[in-house]
């Protein structure tokens, strides 16, 4: 029988160490994202460049540039050579998503509904539909073979977006530190379930469940 995990607490996180350093670039690092089956790693950077590793050799496999559009946020399909990644630039043209091939460095699609900037991307861990969040004040959810939105979500502030590991809840935390937790196979009806997280006020830049569904992390715009 496998061990069980820890539980995360301050002697835990002030335990771990550093496995490697990647000294590939210096500049800063717009978003990063794991595959859930392969040991790989992806980033998007503010040079316009993606960046593809092997987190068990710590080497650089690829880079890709991306100078019309721009390399925001960025996350893995299921694929292992296969990303979305939002936009930085020309987001009047609605282009504000796009489904990439690392393997030739193809644009597989664009995916258009967002009028202002992404910050907040995530897959869906059983299909191959996906969310997104937006500074336009909506969350759209998408399908990876159609170019137009299945789904739509109209809240306050900065949405950020995740599912948890079985794909059947998915969040959605937002300004003020609300968390609405929604039914994914139903989630034109409202939030099973509401709640505020503490007393900060700064909005929610990211949010990933734990493994087991229970805990979620939050990692906020002042720095906490």
């Amino acid at each position: 029988m496998a061990a069980a995990l820890s539980q995360l607490d301050d002697e835990i996180v002030h335990g771990m160490a550093i496995g490697a350093v990647f000294t590939d670039y210096a500049g800063k690092i717009n978003c990063l994202d794991f595959h859930r089956k392969e040991d790989l790693l992806v980033t998007s950077s503010e040079d316009d460049s993606i960046r593809l590793y092997n987190i068990t050799s710590a080497t650089l496999l690829k880079t890709t540039y991306h100078r019309k559009h721009g390399a925001d946020r960025v996350c893995f399909t299921h694929h292992p050579s296969s990303i979305l990644c939002s936009s930085r630039y020309n987001l009047e043209s609605a282009e504000s998503l796009r489904y990439l091939s690392l393997y030739d460095n193809r644009c597989l699609r664009y995916f258009k509904g967002h009028k202002d900037r992404v910050v907040s991307l995530c897959m869906s861990p059983v299909n191959d539909s996906f969310m997104s969040g937006s500074l336009d004040h909506s969350v759209r959810i998408w399908d990876l073979h159609v170019n137009v939105c299945q789904g739509i979500l109209r809240l306050r502030g900065r949405p950020s977006v995740a599912y948890d590991k079985q794909g059947l809840v998915f969040a959605v935390a937002m300004e003020g530190e609300a968390i609405k937790l929604f039914d994914s196979r139903s989630y034109d009806k409202s939030p099973f379930d509401t709640f505020l997280v503490g007393g900060d006020t700064a909005e929610v830049s990211d949010i990933k469940f734990s493994n087991d569904g229970k805990s979620m992390l939050l990692t906020t715009t002042n720095n906490h």
